[in-house]
């Protein structure tokens, strides 16, 4: 079975794909800020748990949690950075700081998990990279402009490091989900279709991931009808765009 480190394990996608992840038999590093919510999996499932505790904002943070993952371990074969967050942007209030955070977050935290990760990965046994990025890079909509463009940028280094670790041997998986019934998403004041509960999403991603699919999509129709929509001409995703937004606003 794998040695895995997962990011963002307390809550949401992350804390469902923990328990599958472990169930299967696998050995998982659990990232988290907060040890208290992931003692029960670790008392739970003796000897395949290690607590991998620290804020990825930090750096020097992160430096610390591969340290202790490479002491315990000496090496990973497959990391999952789930880890993530989102806020949204006002209309006629930008605010760039929520962006800042937002960024920070979703991108320069995993752009330092992946620095600490890759070496790791480069002493285990056929090293899988899986990425949780965001079915909303395919289609701009109202209000999401932090978010998306974060996730945006995760797609982009993701597709390009896929290219990079090939000839290392490294296969890459994006995860694109829709939407997902987590404590964020339960703050969305708006309409989500087709929203999946977190375990189904969990499992849905823990079946395909021995397989090292390029991506993982789902809800299926929902993530279609975006990439559809997303290759519109610009004017049309404009038209679509203002229509979605006076409907939020109703």
């Amino acid at each position: 079975m794998s040695r895995c480190w997962l990011t963002g394990a307390s809550s949401g996608i992350g804390a469902e794909l923990a328990r599958c992840l472990l169930e299967q038999g696998h050995q998982v590093a659990l990232g988290s800020r907060h040890a208290e919510r992931l003692s029960p999996l670790a008392e739970q499932f003796p000897g395949q748990v290690l607590l991998a505790i620290g804020d990825l904002d930090d750096p020097r943070q992160v430096a610390q949690v591969a340290a202790c993952i490479e002491q315990a371990w000496g090496g990973l074969d497959m990391v999952i950075l789930n880890a993530g967050t989102c806020e949204y942007l006002e209309p006629g209030r930008y605010d760039p700081q929520l962006v800042e955070r937002v960024i920070r977050t979703n991108f320069l935290a995993l752009n330092h998990c992946l620095a600490a990760a890759l070496p790791l990965l480069r002493a285990g046994e056929r090293p899988h990279l899986v990425v949780m990025g965001s079915s909303v890079t395919w289609l701009a909509l109202p209000r999401a402009g932090a978010y998306g463009a974060s996730k945006a940028a995760v797609r982009y280094l993701v597709e390009s490091q896929r290219i990079d670790l090939a000839r290392e041997g490294i296969d890459v998986t994006l995860v694109s989900p829709g939407f997902v019934d987590t404590p964020l998403t339960r703050r969305n004041d708006f309409p989500m279709p087709q929203i999946w509960p977190a375990q189904r999403a969990a499992s849905h991603i823990a079946k395909r991931l021995p397989q090292r699919p390029l991506e993982i999509n789902f809800p299926g129709l929902f993530t279609f009808v975006l990439r559809l929509l997303g290759a519109l001409p610009a004017r049309l995703r404009l038209a679509i765009g203002r229509r979605l937004a006076r409907h939020e606003q109703e």
